[in-house]
């Protein structure tokens, strides 16, 4: 279970979160009321004031690298360091299963990072958090690029990994997605949690 307490950070919060073991809860709110920052302070990637704990254990007692691995950040635009997509994968021949079932060919490890489309990278993206195992993964517009079958291809991905016991924190702007997948909202308007709501 992912506990937030009192997190602060800028014109975020302060913002309490609960995140039970297999739950999803999506994050709604106004472009710019601070939704991506409220996932990048609980992911450590900004200084922030309050407590985050996993399973009770305080973020601040492991190196960030490991609560990062637990606690795993996707952007609505990672980042890419390598010219191919292979290099950017610890293990291409464990994630070529799970790149296949987001509807990439095992082959596109071959390809420049500048042939991938927006939605292409996303998907990429998500399966290279997904191969660490993490606990809890904090999306952020995980499918604004994608089309319907691709969504249709992330979200049944994101309901077994539910179903295997992730807590799902997820940005969205689609009411209907958070319908699928949520079970709770947190809902952010002007960097303040103004309601949790049972889906």
């Amino acid at each position: 279970m992912l506990t937030v307490r009192g997190l602060a950070r800028l014109t975020l919060g302060p913002a309490d979160v609960d995140l039970e073991d297999g739950q999803c809860v999506a994050v709604t709110g106004p472009s710019g009321a601070g939704k991506t920052l409220l996932l990048r302070a609980i992911a450590d990637l900004d200084p922030a004031g309050g407590e985050v704990r996993l399973d009770g254990v305080s973020r601040d007692a492991m190196p960030a690298p490991d609560w990062r691995a637990k606690v795993t950040y996707v952007p609505a635009e990672a980042g890419w360091w390598e010219e191919t997509v292979k290099p950017h994968f610890r293990d291409w021949r464990e994630a070529s299963p799970l790149v296949e079932r987001f509807l990439l060919p095992a082959s596109c490890g071959d390809w420049p990072i500048t042939r991938l489309s927006t939605g292409e990278r996303q998907r990429l993206a998500l399966a290279r958090a997904l191969v660490q195992s993490p606990r809890v993964l904090l999306l952020d517009e995980p499918t604004s690029g994608l089309d319907s079958e691709a969504t249709a291809a992330v979200e049944t991905e994101l309901r077994a990994q539910l179903a295997a016991g992730v807590g799902i924190l997820m940005v969205t702007h689609d009411a209907a997605q958070a319908d699928r997948l949520a079970q709770a909202r947190l809902h952010i308007d002007a960097g303040r949690v103004a309601a949790v709501v049972v889906a």
